[in-house]
Order: C-alpha cells, then structure tokens, then sequence
C-alpha cells in the first residue's frame, strides 16, 4: 500500500485496486480511518478529533490529487506524493 504523504503524525496511504468508493487510509498513532475523497467523510474507522481535523484540512487542498491519485492505484499504477499539511 502506497503512502502518498505524510504529517503531524498522520500517514495517508492508498491501496491498489481497491474497492469503491474513492477514498484514502489515514493512520494516526494506533488508529486508521478510510476517508471518502468527494465527501472527506469517516466511512470506516476512527480518528481522534485532531487527527480527523488535520486530515480533512488536508485534503481539502488536495482532493483533485486525491482523485488522481485514486485513479492511478485504481490502474494498479504507483500514485504521486502530496505535500504534506505545512
């Protein structure tokens, strides 16, 4: 599984091939969330309330890099970095 970029503690990675909806994996310390690329909504898991908040601030700035990013494994091909959250 690709890590696609990575701050405050926070790993966003995605995997290739993987299921609908186009989402993301954020791992933060010992929990991970799949976050839906079009709504920035939890659809499984849990993140504490500051890792949830950094990482939907985060990819608010990046969701058309998300989207072609998610195309990209979709294509089992290696995605692209994303600047981290500054």
């Amino acid at each position: 599984m690709p890590t696609i970029s990575t701050f405050h503690g926070i790993v966003i990675q995605m995997f290739f091939e993987d299921h609908p909806p186009p989402h993301f994996h954020a791992i933060y310390a010992e929990f991970e969330a799949l976050v839906d690329i079009r709504t920035l909504e939890v659809t499984r898991g849990f993140l504490p309330h500051r890792g949830l908040a950094l990482t939907r601030e985060w990819a608010r700035l990046h969701q058309d890099e998300l989207m072609e990013n998610w195309k990209l494994c979709r294509d089992r091909r290696v995605p692209l970095k994303i600047a981290p959250l500054g």
